[in-house]
């Protein structure tokens, strides 16, 4: 059997968007020839860390876990500096060499959003020969924030010096990668705009999908400080994941519907809330409120509650499973590709949805006939969709009906089809490894 280093940096039972394709993964890896090993940070070393003990019950408890204390924050936030590679990136990058040294490995892994462990890649490859794939769950080199003059998750200098990284070392980590995958069909014609020699063929694209057995976990877990009281009577609409200045759009359209739906009907509107779960990045007492600023504007704050700060991952299934509907909002940028939609999917639950015309979550939806959902081009559509929500969504009951998906065509989603493509990935990468 072939062995993989997988490196994510952020591991169970820490709850980060980043860890979850290696998560789910796990369980499939060996049926597919690979054992893998995972190579992280310790919990501690994670500033804010949300903690969700479950996640480790999610997995095969004979998969090796290799976890690396770094730089505690408490050592460096006196100075402001509280950056998770900063602190920990050569701890990570030290113990990945005495793996590589001692043991043999046939492929490395990266599959995180700390863009800079992959420059990892070229550095182990020449020292140790192992080739590497690269897991793009977002662009490492972004001119999204910069072309729409909007501010970017945790600031503009934070930012700013993640892009002087990226466009330092991406070219070279990328040639010299063997294979690389992505969770959007967009991101392969992005890398060769970037740079004419990239084949955006050569990109596989694999969102994250999501696995039945979590909700099996989830229908017996209750969150131990409940942020939403389904028992109250009222009708509760749920979000979770991260909001930002990309989604103002999709929610203004959304919280317009119901105001409109307040002034025409309000005793039947008076009942409905609506949660936003987990909105920023930022742990306590950093984070930033994407959702009530918006609902302030529009004059709906009174039905709108945001908890900002991320929660256990198996808090926000509990939230998706019990919720009367779900909201789906969709950023402008017509790349993103919101990975949430896949366990929304498997809530089973309503759903209302709000997104770019050409992003992943409209064509995968429609395929599957899951949700009810509006799409936008421009700005210019917001009145057009607010009534269209409002006629199709609020004041037509029967239109938050649940709808049974199309199971059959939801099936490449799931974790344990997503994990075979990947293990195809990795074949043909230590395959062409051997031939070269």
């Amino acid at each position: 059997m072939r062995r993989v280093l997988i490196v994510s940096p952020h591991w169970a039972p820490v709850n980060a968007p980043d860890l979850q394709r290696a998560r789910l993964g796990l369980p499939y890896y060996r049926e597919h020839g690979w054992e893998p090993v995972v190579l992280a940070l310790a919990p501690e070393s994670v500033e804010g860390a949300v903690i969700d003990p479950l996640l480790e019950q999610t997995y095969p408890a004979d998969i090796r876990i290799v976890r690396v204390r770094g730089i505690p924050p408490t050592w460096t936030r006196w100075a402001g500096v509280g950056n998770l590679w900063w602190r920990c990136g050569r701890a990570l990058a030290e113990a990945g060499e005495r793996l590589l040294a001692s043991e043999r490995f046939d492929l490395v892994f990266f599959t995180t959003t700390q863009f800079s462990a992959f420059t990892l890649g070229p550095r182990w490859k020449r020292r140790f020969g192992v080739p590497y794939v690269l897991d793009y769950q977002d662009p490492w080199r972004n001119d999204y924030y910069r072309d729409t003059r909007t501010r970017p998750p945790g600031g503009r200098l934070k930012f700013a010096l993640s892009q002087l990284t990226a466009r330092r070392h991406e070219e070279r980590v990328l040639r010299e990668a063997s294979g690389v995958i992505a969770v959007s069909q967009s991101y392969g014609p992005m890398l060769a705009r970037y740079y004419p020699w990239f084949d955006a063929a050569s990109v596989a694209v694999l969102p994250f999908g999501t696995s039945e057995a979590d909700f099996e976990i989830a229908r017996s877990h209750k969150p131990a400080a409940p942020l939403i009281d389904f028992s109250d009577g009222n009708f509760h609409h749920v979000y979770t994941g991260r909001c930002g200045p990309d989604m103002r759009f999709a929610m203004n359209v959304i919280f317009r519907a119901f105001k409109r739906y307040l002034q025409a009907d309000f005793e039947s509107a008076r009942r409905h809330r609506f949660h936003f779960i987990g909105t920023d990045y930022a742990p306590p007492p950093l984070g930033h409120e994407w959702a009530m600023p918006v609902a302030r504007e529009v004059g709906v704050a009174d039905y709108v509650h945001e908890h900002c700060y991320r929660v256990p991952y198996f808090d926000a299934l509990h939230y998706l499973t019990h919720a009367d509907a779900l909201i789906g909002v969709g950023s402008n940028d017509p790349t993103y590709s919101a990975s949430k939609i896949f366990p929304y999917i498997l809530a089973r639950r309503p759903m209302l949805l709000v997104f770019h015309q050409d992003s992943l979550v409209s064509t995968f939806t429609r395929r599957v006939g899951a949700g009810r959902l509006w799409t936008f081009s421009g700005p210019g559509d917001i009145d057009r969709l607010a009534e269209e929500v409002l006629e199709g969504w609020f004041r037509n009951a029967g239109g938050r009906d649940y709808r049974p998906f199309d199971e059959e065509a939801f099936g490449p989603m799931t974790a344990s089809h997503l994990t075979a493509s990947l293990a195809r990935v990795f074949d043909a990468a230590a395959r062409r490894s051997v031939q070269a």
